[in-house]
């Protein structure tokens, strides 16, 4: 199960690429703390990429799911740098044995504590490329637009990622 923060989607949303999504090997999530504020919120305030992950929730590219707000929920939840969405997203991975997608450092960190495997935004796009269901050109594409549209990758990272797809294309 690959369980979705926010930060992805709206990404995602915003170069259009969200319907890749439905290539990944198992089910893909939205905890209900990520869709109110993603989704709901979103269409609130007028974000089209809002109304993007709406449409693919109804066309069951994701499945919205209620999280357990006592146990791992709760005791994460003490932790005034994590977001309830955050919490969501790790109690939800953590207690069906998923994989958290979230690009954030310390919500990663706090995963690796928990034991709960994380992968981000870039992963899932040279996952994809690998796998060819898109090309390595798409996929670079799809990187630099993410980042022009204010997704944040550091230089090194970029370059990282660049390698990486060229290993796959040679």
């Amino acid at each position: 199960m690959w369980v979705f923060d926010a930060t992805p989607l709206i990404y995602l949303a915003k170069v259009d690429q969200l319907t890749l999504i439905s290539a990944l090997d198992d089910s893909c999530v939205i905890p209900d703390q990520v869709y109110t504020e993603v989704v709901e919120t979103g269409i609130e305030e007028g974000y089209p990429d809002a109304r993007r992950i709406e449409h693919c929730v109804d066309d069951e590219t994701f499945t919205v799911q209620s999280v357990d707000e006592a146990g791992v929920f709760q005791r994460l939840c003490r932790n005034p740098k994590l977001s309830n969405a955050d919490c969501a997203v790790l109690a939800c991975a953590f207690e069906h044995d998923g994989i958290a997608v979230m690009d954030e450092t310390y919500g990663r960190d706090v995963a690796a504590t928990e034991g709960v495997t994380t992968r981000g935004t870039a992963y899932l796009v040279l996952h994809l490329a690998d796998q060819q269901v898109l090309s390595v050109e798409t996929a670079r594409t799809v990187i630099d637009e993410m980042i022009e549209a204010g997704w944040y990758c550091s230089p090194s990272m970029y370059a990282k990622l660049v390698q990486k797809l060229d290993s796959i294309d040679g």
